[in-house]
């Protein structure tokens, strides 16, 4: 069943609780779990599910995305033939926002008509997860499905996986018939199609909050959580960057934390997430928190339950306490300083 399987991502999604997190990029490619981006999980699982063609359909702020994927070399997608593709469309309503818009798809019919798969794979791009999709398309073809919906807890995971003729119809022939999206059809009992459901044991989280951006973090924190995401047999790739092993000075310390490269930590860490080429000032405590990449933070400061995007400055003696429920979101690029906190 090698190479029966064509991928498609749709990275259109955006959600208001989160725009602070998505002013200058898409859900696809936000940071997570210290040197991931969102985007990377639901691609890892597609290339090792054997999965050599692959076309993103993003909308908003792609830029950071398509820098973040580039060529797709670090998926082993850079191919002559197949490989990973980027189908920007401009213009898109908002009631055609949901999980492979047949609208957005229309556009690129060629890709699918064109494409020498059997089977198409719909995902969205914010589900943190780890599924091999080879038992979904076996069991379909062994069920004789005509969708399958990928589910967990009984919940739809907006992944579905469809012979590939049958989405071109549907695509095609989507105004006299009023589907929007795959969706539509699976949720219509008078469609006529088969469609099955398969239940997805394992980690599972949807990233559609900040509230949720943040628990999920911290859930990572935990062995176990970690484990059940990054498995040794069925890796997450992404964007490899060759920087220098973080530095720690005699009078820093980290406790149930993940550092990421390049850092340069002088005070405490504690149950955070710190990305690549941080730096922490002496005598600074930094607990339940996520510090994104290139971020500086000075002397004597305390954060907690803190959110900082890229590229943000922190003063020396600055104090920033949330709640875990409703953590301090810090803007890419911003400068904290003490008297601002006066």
């Amino acid at each position: 069943m090698k190479n029966t399987l064509l991928g498609v991502i749709d990275a259109t999604s955006y959600y208001d609780s989160l725009g602070d997190l998505l002013l200058h990029r898409s859900l696809a490619a936000l940071p997570i779990a210290g040197r991931y981006r969102l985007v990377d999980f639901v691609l890892s699982n597609m290339v090792n599910s054997d999965i050599g063609s692959v076309a993103i359909f993003p909308k908003y702020q792609y830029r950071s995305l398509m820098d973040h994927l580039g060529s797709g070399k670090n998926w082993d997608l850079n191919r002559k033939r197949d490989g990973l593709f980027f189908f920007p469309v401009p213009g898109l309503e908002r009631n055609d926002e949901t999980i492979g818009s047949f609208n957005h798809f229309a556009h690129h019919i060629d890709y699918f008509t064109r494409s020498t798969q059997e089977y198409a794979l719909i995902t969205n791009c914010y589900t943190v997860c780890n599924i091999a999709y080879r038992p979904v398309l076996e069991r379909h073809v062994q069920i004789g499905c005509d969708i399958t919906e990928i589910r967990h807890g009984g919940s739809s995971l907006h992944m579905y996986l469809v012979k590939k003729s049958l989405l071109v119809d549907l695509i095609k022939s989507r105004h006299q018939t009023g589907y929007t999206c795959m969706n539509d059809v699976v949720e219509d009992m008078e469609s006529g199609l088969k469609v099955c459901g398969y239940e997805h044991q394992g980690f599972v989280e949807r990233i559609d909050s900040i509230d949720k951006y943040f628990e999920t973090s911290m859930n990572l924190l935990e062995l176990d959580q970690w484990r059940e995401l990054f498995k040794k047999d069925l890796p997450i790739y992404t964007k490899v960057k060759d920087e220098p092993p973080t530095r720690y000075t005699s009078e820093a310390g980290v406790k149930h934390s993940i550092i990421a490269n390049g850092c340069f930590i002088k005070g405490h860490v504690d149950h955070s997430m710190i990305f690549r080429a941080v730096k922490v000032g002496e005598g600074t405590t930094i607990k339940n928190s996520i510090i994104m990449q290139k971020s500086q933070i000075g002397r004597d400061c305390v954060l907690e339950n803190v959110i900082l995007d890229k590229d943000v400055k922190i003063e020396d003696g600055v104090r920033l306490i949330g709640d875990p429920e409703q953590p301090i979101v810090v803007r890419k690029g911003m400068v904290q300083g003490a008297l601002m906190n006066s």
